[in-house]
Formats: structure tokens, sequence, C-alpha cells
């Protein structure tokens, strides 16, 4: 019993700890961009792929839906995300029996949604910066929330798609 409780209380310390590193990595970097980095700045970087400029974004990905009216993008980019950003948050801590992979890969989203719904809180718009352009390969501007919520994605994906394939028997499930 007492076992049981230790493990449960590891695992919130766990989801925690993930969450709020994303978080505060995601608020860090966006403190010293609205600090140091004008809005018509634009910092090249290894071998001018990787540039650095300041800005504010008031719509969602790649600014969508900045043109909608006020009150319905509070409720849609904040209100509505920071409900299912709870409630994920609550289902990570006390869903028993989530493997530690695909635990730590939702904590990456998690916090990476709670960064961005945080500067919308504050802000009234989320703070880009980066953006990454090899040839045609070009990136729209993006923070470490994104990067965080991307790569939780990536790992949710092929976790589950290297499980399926070792449940079929191609494969031996990497740990």
């Amino acid at each position: 019993m007492k076992k049981l409780k230790t493990r449960g209380l590891l695992k919130i310390i766990l989801v925690l700890t993930v969450v709020m590193a994303n978080i505060g990595c995601d608020q860090v970097s966006k403190h010293i961009v609205r600090e140091r980095i004008n809005s018509a700045e634009n910092i090249s970087l290894l071998y001018n792929h990787f540039h650095l400029t300041k800005v504010e974004n008031t719509g969602a990905f790649l600014s969508l839906g900045d043109n909608i009216p006020s009150p319905v993008k509070f409720v849609l980019l904040t209100l509505v995300p920071l409900l299912v950003l709870l409630v994920a948050l609550g289902f990570l801590i006390y869903k028993k029996g989530i493997a530690k992979i695909p635990l730590i890969a939702a904590c990456f989203i998690v916090g990476g949604g709670i960064g961005n719904v945080y500067d919308r809180l504050l802000y009234h718009s989320v703070t880009d910066f980066m953006h990454i352009g090899f040839g045609i390969f070009q990136t729209g501007i993006f923070n470490m929330a994104d990067v965080s919520v991307s790569f939780g994605v990536i790992v949710l994906v092929g976790y589950y798609y290297w499980k399926g394939r070792s449940e079929q028997g191609s494969l031996k499930m990497p740990v």
C-alpha cells in the first residue's frame, strides 16, 4: 500500500516537473526575446538557415484566426485550450497505467500548450521568434512552446507506431 502511494507521488512529481520545465524554458526564452530583440530586427545564425525575429502572434498556428472578433478569439484561443490543457493535466496525474514514454511526451504537449496560453492571458498574443530555412524547406515563425508540442507529438506518434509494429511481431518495441 505504501509503495503504491509513493509511486503515485513520484508520478505527480514527474508530470509536474516535466510540464513546469517546458513552461519555464518557453517563458524564459520569450522573456529574453521580448527584452533584447526589436520587432523589426532579424538575427541570422547558422549560415543564414536559422533566424531570430520577434513577432507577436495574435492568432493561432501561423496566425490563423487573427482576424476573428476579440471575444470569439478569446474563447477559441484562450478559454477552450486552457480548459482542455487543465483536463489533460488532471488526466496525466490521475490516470493509472500510462507508459512512461507517452506520459512524458504528453507532458511536453501540455507544457507547451500552457506556455502559449499563458502568453495569451498576459499579453493577448504569443511571442514567436524562431525561423528555420533550408532552400524550399521553410518553417513559420515559432517559439519553444511550439517545439515542446511538436516534440511531444512526434514522440507519441513514433511510440504508438513502433508499438503497433511490435504487436504485429515485426519489430521489437524500444523501451
